[in-house]
């Protein structure tokens, strides 16, 4: 987190594509915080912020996944992005949608962590 920032502020400030933050969403059966990206080209003007959430699960995403197109599963490693500690699975087939407000809500709370960027890998 920014240190002395404002959650809105430090939010409003970084929040671009590839943005992560990791977190724990309510609507998953898993109580474990997740990494979650921004989708959005432009999340600053749109009203809801669209999300992919990375698994370190890879073979049961795929398992889940298995008719859908290979292309919307995307394997990460480490060295792809630093901050996964394993490999993991986004996947692209369930998006989650939030507004800014709930992330600021969110960092306000503590519940969520800003980490680094990620490249651009799909």
């Amino acid at each position: 987190m920014l240190v002395d920032v404002p959650p809105e502020i430090a939010i409003r400030a970084t929040i671009k594509p590839g943005s992560v933050y990791y977190f724990t969403e309510g609507s998953f059966s898993s109580s474990e915080p997740h990494y979650f990206i921004v989708l959005n080209s432009d999340p600053l003007n749109d009203q809801v912020i669209l999300l992919v959430c990375a698994s370190s699960k890879i073979d049961k995403v795929m398992k889940r996944r298995k008719t859908c197109p290979e292309e919307t599963l995307i394997k990460v490693n480490s060295v792809q992005y630093p901050d996964f500690p394993v490999d993991s699975i986004i996947d692209c087939n369930s998006i989650l949608q939030v507004t800014i407000t709930k992330l600021v809500e969110k960092l306000s709370k503590r519940e969520l962590r800003l980490k680094t960027e990620m490249d651009p890998v799909w």
